[in-house]
């Protein structure tokens, strides 16, 4: 059996950041007493920390530790001077990180002041400084799951989400991770750290954590929501955690490397198609539904048209904001289509928004051609044709990036065109399925199945096929 880990979550980067400690907590080794405002800034090579008098100066870290060690990871700990009824709540030291990024590069993208637990660990990157918060794991998990969903969803899909997240989670650690042929990380267990091949008419790429070097995991949507204790556990989620506390999906006994988005759109897609080219049996395309039967074969164009333009049966084409709203949390529910949507632009504002995601003038743009699908309809490859320049790009993110303002929610799309003018569409509307990559456990769906009395076992059963459920710790 292995110990829990305290994990290291990158919180936000800039040149110069501000805090408020509650609490007793010692900084350079326990040689400085900290308290209060606070603020670190970035200065000739260093970073500097300062609280009222104490001054600290690095070229490599500073570690920020509380004194009074912090509550514990089950239910809230005893009444006293750190207990539910103390001016420092059930969770013992913390203290406020200002203006951290939420939704980053996301249509809600926005600043909160945030609280959390744990040490606060200050790293000198580049021209800035590095705020990174060192956490129990189940600590860290209960913020996740309040932070992801809304603590309102039913027990059964609580229970499961808090399995899928520590599973992700324990795979990225890489305790598990096994280099492939290449001697790159990959087998089950293992992630890749990022691709691109950018090639004569031709751009490729997907994203698997290239950029987190100083930290295990990032607390915005790169890696899974982390909002510290900002958003209040509930005794729900708290119980979730705790009853499920060092339980993991495995495969061969290795932690699997569990994903999930907010809508697979009625077929979930397979691991390989969205990020490195690994097969992982439990990651593999499912259709969202009971009795469980093989995937209609939608990667064929005109299979893709059909399937996309249809509302076909499945737990997460639901439109009861009552399970919505228990499933997402405020700032989701700003969008209210997660099965099918459309999003349309003009002549002038597709050309404009693909030239500066792309950095390629296209000029007019004539046609968004696919080229490639995945198991569930969602495109790997779109050719763009432009009057100046034609180029296919993929992956699926690279995809969404480069047809949105930020995100667009899925690349499950097909697309239409009204009107022309010189030999150029006047208009482009795009319909899609689901929202995010659809790898792995489907969110909507799962917390429609726990609506409706499936167990965490059967509904990790469905989106994982083939993985087993133990206790890792």
């Amino acid at each position: 059996m292995n110990d829990e880990p305290v994990i290291s979550v990158g919180i936000v980067s800039g040149p110069s950041l501000s805090f408020d400690f509650s609490g007793s907590y010692t900084a350079a080794d326990g040689a400085f007493t900290v308290s209060g405002l606070a603020r670190a800034f970035f200065m000739d090579g260093k970073v500097v920390f300062e609280s009222g008098p104490v001054r600290i100066e690095s070229s490599g870290e500073i570690l920020v530790s509380p004194t009074d060690p912090p509550g514990p990871t089950g239910p809230p700990g005893p009444t006293g001077p750190l207990g539910p009824t103390g001016p420092l709540g059930p969770y013992g030291p913390s203290f406020v990180i200002r203006g951290v990024g939420v939704g980053i590069k996301f249509h809600w993208e926005r600043q909160e002041d945030q609280r959390f637990t744990g040490a606060l660990k200050l790293v000198a990157s580049g021209e800035s400084v590095t705020a990174i918060n060192l956490v129990r794991l189940e600590e860290y998990l209960r913020s996740v799951i309040s932070s992801e969903m809304s603590p309102r969803s039913s027990m059964n899909f609580l229970r499961a989400q808090a399995i899928v997240s520590r599973s992700w989670l324990l795979a990225q650690l890489g305790e598990n991770r096994t280099p492939d042929a290449s001697g790159a990380p990959g087998g089950p267990g293992g992630r890749g750290r990022g691709h691109r091949t950018d090639a004569v008419g031709m751009r490729v790429r997907w994203y698997d954590r290239e950029d987190h070097l100083l930290f295990d995991v990032c607390a915005d949507d790169h890696c899974q929501r982390y909002h510290g204790i900002t958003k209040a556990s509930s005794g729900e989620v708290t119980r979730a955690v705790g009853e499920t506390r060092g339980r993991v999906l495995t495969l061969g006994g290795k932690v699997c490397d569990a994903r999930f988005s907010k809508s697979c759109g009625g077929i979930s897609e397979p691991f390989e198609n969205v990020w490195e080219p690994v097969h992982f049996p439990y990651l593999v395309s499912i259709v969202d539904s009971d009795p469980a039967r093989f995937p209609p074969d939608v990667s064929a164009e005109d299979a893709a048209q059909i399937w996309i333009r249809s509302s076909p049966e499945a737990f997460c084409n639901t439109t009861d904001r009552n399970i919505l709203t228990q499933v997402l949390p405020d700032l989701d529910l700003e969008t209210t289509d997660f099965f099918r949507w459309t999003v349309a632009y003009s002549q002038q504002e597709i050309a404009d928004l693909v030239r500066r995601k792309s950095g390629i003038d296209f000029g007019r743009i004539a046609a968004l051609v696919p080229v490639e699908r995945g198991s569930s309809g969602r495109l790997k490859l779109l050719k763009i044709v432009g009057e100046k320049e034609t180029l296919e790009i993929g992956k699926e993110l690279e995809i969404r990036r480069t047809l949105s303002a930020s995100h667009l929610y899925s690349s499950a799309i097909v697309v239409d065109t009204q009107g022309m003018r010189d030999g150029f569409p006047e208009r482009f509307v795009l319909t899609g399925a689901g929202w995010g990559h659809g790898v792995g456990l489907c969110q909507i769906g799962a917390a429609v199945m726990g609506e409706k009395g499936y167990s965490p076992e059967a509904i990790l059963k469905h989106y994982f096929r083939g993985a087993s459920i133990i206790p890792w710790y």
